[in-house]
């Protein structure tokens, strides 16, 4: 039995990246996986997936910016499975920026995705969550949530407001008595499509404030690792936590 055997994850972002790994993660741990990710062209391809490993689940497209679509997928979620025990918000993205230089259009582009995303997110599925009674809660800020970076305003600026909204969140259903955890991880340099592509065409001003100290990139699975024990039953009395998996760049 695995540890997540009977259990209904939502894995948002999951077309790459992190979000890939950690749905492929809980699904060879039994989870039944749940998997959004804006690029529907992705469909097929998880789906294919999911089924090569034995495991129940589909995939959903999804904009996490919409809250409608949140509370669509969450009726789709109850009306397919009936419940849902671990929500694990992924999706994001990354974009450069000093305070001086990022536009409008950029700033809420970030806040949409990054931010709003996962506020919908955790307020569409608390309802489902705690019925589960044992529901768990992961967000994915960044260790440039716990810190500033040179050229990163908009990316920095969500992903500490998604750490004080994990937070938020832990206390409010604590408070409530609800059974439902929640706690964010904070990665450092992870190998991942988007980190890739921004390092190859960002104009950074201080490429060593990349370096980590470890030696070598964050594997999205190393992340997934640790957000799969934040949602199992061992981190039962973990929740308004914050996890960083960064080489020691924070150290």
């Amino acid at each position: 039995m695995g540890r997540f055997e009977g259990h209904v994850a939502l894995v948002t972002g999951g077309a790459s990246g992190i979000g890939r790994a950690t749905w492929r993660r809980l699904a060879a741990e039994g989870a039944t996986v749940v998997v959004s990710d804006v690029d529907g062209r992705s469909a097929a391809e998880i789906s294919a997936e999911i089924a090569a490993l034995g495991a129940r689940g589909r995939f959903i497209r999804q904009d996490v910016r919409d809250r409608a679509q949140w509370q669509a997928i969450m009726a789709e979620i109850r009306a397919g499975f009936g419940r849902l025990d671990v929500l694990v918000n992924s999706a994001g993205i990354l974009r450069e920026g000093t305070v001086e230089d990022t536009d409008l259009a950029t700033w809420r582009q970030v806040m949409a995705v990054n931010l709003d995303g996962t506020f919908w997110g955790c307020q569409a599925a608390i309802p489902l969550l705690k019925e589960s009674g044992r529901g768990a809660i992961v967000n994915l800020s960044s260790v440039s949530g716990l810190k500033g970076d040179l050229e990163l305003a908009a990316y920095d600026a969500s992903k500490g407001a998604v750490r004080l909204l994990s937070k938020e969140v832990a206390l409010f259903c604590a408070r409530q008595g609800y059974p439902v955890r929640c706690n964010s991880v904070h990665p450092g340099v992870v190998e991942t499509p988007m980190v890739s592509t921004f390092f190859t065409t960002a104009k950074l001003s201080d490429a060593a404030n990349w370096t980590q100290p470890i030696g070598r990139s964050v594997r999205p699975e190393e992340v997934a690792g640790m957000i799969a024990w934040l949602a199992s039953a061992e981190a039962s009395f973990v929740t308004g936590a914050e996890y960083v998996i960064d080489g020691g760049i924070t150290a």
